[in-house]
C-alpha cells in the first residue's frame, strides 16, 4: 500500500487505502492505460465492477505494473443482472477471472435492486465465497437504510462497505449514521459531484486560502469525514493532484461550512427504482 495513504480498518484484518482510484465510465480500451498511470501515481486501490465491463483492462494494468499483489487493494461489484442464489457465485468467478486474481479484496453487490428481491440471496453467495477464501471482504453499494436493516436481519456477516453516492450536494447523512452505527464503513463515488460542486464559492474559497485546488478541498473534507473515496480521472496531472488531498488539513469550520451545501443534488440513479441490469 502507498506509505502516504491512510487505511481504513474493515475488519477481519482488512484495510482499504481511503483513496483509492475509480474506473466508472472509463471506456476498456482506456482503462488499462489509465490504470498503469493511477499505479504509477501512487494510488494502490483500484475500482471497478462488471457493469462497467473493464475489469480484464485491470487486471491487465495490475500485470503490467510490476507492484506486488500485496500492495494493491481491487474491489469489483456484482451486476443486477446476476443477482440471485448461484449466479451471484458465477459471477463473482467470472470478475475473478476476467482479473486475473486469485483472491479479490472487496466485493459489493452493486445496488440492492428491490424490484427484483434477490440481494438476500445473493449476499448468502457473497457470505459463502468469503467463508471460503475467494474474496477479503464483503460489501454493498447505494443501499439504502430500508435496504440495509433487511439485509442484516437475516445475514451471517455484516457487510464491510457500503458505497454510496456522497458529495457536498449531496451527504446522505441519515444513511451515513445508519452506517457508522452498524460497523459499516462508508465510501464515496461520484466525490465532486462529477465536478459540478467544484464551482461552489464556498468551495473555491477555501481552495484559495490554502492554495489549494477545488478538488483536493472536496476530497480531503470527505478524508476528515472518514470516507474511503473513489475519484476518476484519465488525465495523470489530476491524478496526482488528488493524491495532494492527502497533505491538505482542513480546519473543522471548514468542513462545517462544506456541510452546508447538501442541497439533495443526485446525479446517479435512486436505489429505490433503479434496476437497469447493466448500469449502462
Amino acid at each position: 500500500m502507498s506509505a502516504s495513504t491512510p487505511q481504513v480498518d474493515l475488519g477481519g484484518g482488512v484495510a482499504i487505502p481511503q483513496l483509492g482510484f475509480g474506473v466508472f465510465q472509463i471506456p476498456a480500451d482506456r482503462t488499462q492505460a489509465a490504470v498503469e498511470a493511477a499505479l504509477e501515481a501512487g494510488y494502490r486501490h483500484i475500482d471497478t465492477a462488471a457493469a462497467y465491463t473493464n475489469e480484464a483492462a485491470v487486471g491487465a494494468a495490475i500485470r503490467a505494473s510490476g507492484i506486488t499483489r500485496e500492495e494493491l487493494f481491487v474491489t469489483t461489484k456484482l451486476r443486477n443482472g446476476d443477482q440471485g442464489r448461484g449466479s451471484a457465485r458465477r459471477a463473482f468467478e467470472a470478475s475473478r477471472a476476467a482479473l486475473g486474481l486469485d483472491v479479490v479484496d472487496l466485493y459489493l453487490v452493486h445496488w440492492p435492486s428491490p424490484a427484483r428481491d434477490l440481494y438476500r440471496e445473493s449476499w448468502t453467495d457473497l457470505e459463502d465465497v468469503l467463508g471460503e477464501g475467494g474474496v477479503r471482504a464483503i460489501g454493498v453499494s447505494n443501499f439504502l437504510i430500508p435496504h440495509l436493516e433487511r439485509l442484516l436481519a437475516s445475514a451471517r456477516v455484516v457487510p464491510a462497505v457500503d458505497q454510496l453516492e456522497i458529495h457536498p450536494t449531496f451527504q446522505q447523512r441519515e444513511v451515513v449514521a445508519f452506517c457508522r452505527r452498524e460497523g459499516i464503513a462508508v465510501e464515496a463515488y461520484s466525490p465532486l459531484g462529477q465536478g459540478a460542486d467544484l464551482e461552489s464559492p464556498v468551495v473555491t474559497g477555501i481552495a484559495a486560502t490554502h492554495g489549494a485546488t477545488p478538488a483536493q478541498v472536496v476530497l480531503a473534507r470527505h478524508l476528515a469525514l472518514g470516507h474511503i473515496v473513489i475519484p476518476k480521472t484519465e488525465r495523470p496531472e489530476r491524478m496526482r493532484e488528488n493524491l495532494g488531498a492527502l497533505e491538505l488539513a482542513l480546519t473543522p469550520d471548514e468542513v462545517d461550512r462544506m456541510s452546508g451545501l447538501d442541497a439533495g443534488n443526485r446525479i446517479g440513479g435512486d436505489p429505490d427504482t433503479f434496476e437497469i441490469s447493466q448500469i449502462r
